[in-house]
């Protein structure tokens, strides 16, 4: 874990909670993938709450000094990727959350439905 996940993931949610994200949900990954330390789910109650805070994760995180590596789906903003390196950002419309369940994927992958035991 790098030493500026904490502050990251605390420019993270206070963001999402300015903004009224409803549902924030934090998850330690950095011991299942090299992809991040941390991700972040939240959920936006229609397509412009869902860009504004993403939006405003941007506007905050930059702010604080961490550029976005990268950001996936603000035109349809049914989901919105913030990549921020050390922390995944998730922002989600309420029936595109609880259809991907991403909480459940990431918990436990061993008990992902796709998955058989070797």
């Amino acid at each position: 874990m790098s030493q500026t996940s904490p502050s990251l993931l605390d420019t993270v949610i206070s963001a999402l909670e300015e903004m009224k994200a409803k549902n924030i949900t934090t998850l330690e990954i950095g011991s299942m993938t090299s992809l991040a330390d941390h991700m972040v789910i939240a959920s936006g109650t229609s397509t412009r709450h869902v860009k504004a805070l993403s939006d405003t994760v941007q506007e905050k995180t930059r702010e604080a000094g961490f550029a976005p590596v990268g950001v996936e789906g603000e035109q349809s903003a049914e989901w919105i990727l913030v990549d921020l390196g050390d922390v995944i950002v998730h922002i989600m419309q309420p029936s595109t959350r609880e259809y991907y369940d991403l909480e459940r994927l990431w918990r436990n992958p061993a008990h992902h439905p796709d998955r058989k035991e070797t």
